[in-house]
């Protein structure tokens, strides 16, 4: 296997630049260059020289053994001065080393996948990791880094092993007497992973908004306000404001971070019936996209009838507050009365939703889990059918197994990797 090497810090001028470096070279390079050889885990001030032996840069150099290592191989990370010239002519040293080439996007964490050292669920932890804008998006990604759904998906892969192997000792005992009858044990088994498998999945959505951002739309008559109100929760002028009613034609989308929680607040075009066909499409697409939002804030009276109706936990505020002097339920983008209280009650509404997130963050996720849900449904449907179809359900489990088996990337997978590792830096 090549070593490989890349720089693990974001590119450009910095205080500190590192440079990774992974395989059964990485510590021959490090003594060649260094002047030493690494011993343990070292964590030594050195020089490092080129092939004439001219001083390039004095840096830390850290050095992890494998399997002991992020990667499972020998591991080394230089701690450069943050000069892009440095860094430049480091890299272009490390390119003459026989065997050793720069690494490409994500192939250290596949070598940590490849040698057991994360599964893939934690490998798609780490990239929310990397992306995590949001407190809440870091609290979950953690959580999967960690290795949670795999420790999960352990329980369920156990338990699921257990009901097959009790079907198939019936089934060895077919001509004889079974000693016990397993029938209650795999009942409660099925009953138990089929449960919490469905709670699982169901927390994806949310989970997933989390990861993605939740999409809040704010709805109303044209003229009614809605794009100050964007401006005044986002703090700067996104989106263009004007007397004249129709301004807004398109949907708008400004992305924020409230409380932790990141979010996408939606500007949509004043709904009404108008014979502008322009302003006939963006009304379509702000009806459209306001019904698949988490969250919809109505700018409308008490009587004001609009194309959409609110739902239970949709924010009804009366618009332009300033202007009509009304105080209890009203909101005004341009005097920014109310405008706190509806970040509150965003916030709120939000995460009391995040409160039912689940450990599983994708959609290959809840795929996988509906997977076995289903295959586990069909088990109970041949075990009715008596002890002589005890060989199809124990079949059934097994494609129960490999759904779940698939989910932390023990099989079938092969074809998701390049799609994974193509979202990581090259230095990652």
């Amino acid at each position: 296997m090549d070593t490989i090497f890349a720089q693990a810090s974001a590119p450009g001028r910095a205080g500190v630049a590192v440079i990774r470096i992974s395989g059964p070279r990485a510590f021959a390079i490090a003594q060649e260059i260094s002047g030493k050889r690494p011993e343990g885990r070292d964590s030594v001030l050195r020089k490092l020289r080129g092939i004439d032996g001219e001083v390039i840069d004095q840096a830390l150099v850290l050095s992890f053994p494998g399997p002991n290592s992020f990667t499972g191989e020998d591991v080394i990370e230089l701690q450069l001065h943050g000069s892009i010239a440095v860094v430049r002519a480091i890299l272009s040293l490390l390119s003459t080393f026989t065997d050793t080439r720069m690494a490409e996007a994500g192939e250290f964490t596949r070598r940590a996948l490849e040698n057991e050292k994360l599964d893939l669920a934690q490998v798609e932890g780490l990239a929310d990791l990397i992306e995590a804008e949001t407190e809440a998006q870091r609290k979950q990604a953690l959580r999967v880094l960690s290795g949670h759904l795999g420790a999960r998906v352990e329980e369920w892969r156990k338990d699921l092993i257990r009901a097959a192997a009790l079907l198939e000792a019936t089934i060895d005992f077919a001509d004889e007497e079974v000693p016990v009858d397993v029938t209650p044990e795999v009942d409660a088994l099925l009953t138990k992973v089929s449960a919490e498998l469905m709670a699982e999945a169901r927390g994806t959505h949310v989970a997933e908004r989390v990861r993605s951002g939740f999409e809040v739309a704010i709805i109303g008559a044209p003229n009614a306000g809605k794009s100050t109100l964007l401006n005044a929760l986002a703090g700067r002028d996104a989106a263009i404001t004007s007397e004249f009613a129709g301004t807004t034609r398109d949907v708008i989308e400004v992305r924020m971070d409230l409380g932790g929680i990141p979010v996408t607040l939606l500007d949509t075009a004043g709904l009404r019936d108008s014979g502008d066909q322009i302003e006939t499409i963006g009304i379509e697409r702000a009806i459209e996209r306001a019904k698949a939002a988490d969250l919809r804030v109505f700018l409308a009276a008490p009587d004001e009838l609009l194309m959409l109706t609110p739902e239970s936990e949709d924010i009804v505020l009366l618009p332009k507050a300033d202007l009509i002097s009304v105080t209890e339920n009203g909101i005004s983008g341009k005097t920014g009365q109310g405008v706190s209280e509806l970040i509150a009650r965003i916030q709120a509404t939000l995460s009391d939703r995040s409160t039912n997130i689940g450990l599983a963050t994708h959609e290959r996720h809840r795929v996988a889990l509906e997977q076995a849900v289903s295959c586990l449904a069909e088990v109970d449907v041949i075990l009715s059918r008596g002890p002589d179809s005890y060989d199809l359900a124990a079949e059934e489990l097994r494609f129960a197994i490999r759904a779940l088996e698939s989910l932390v990337g023990r099989i079938d997978v092969e074809n998701l990797l390049d799609e994974i590792f193509s979202s990581f830096c090259v230095g990652k």
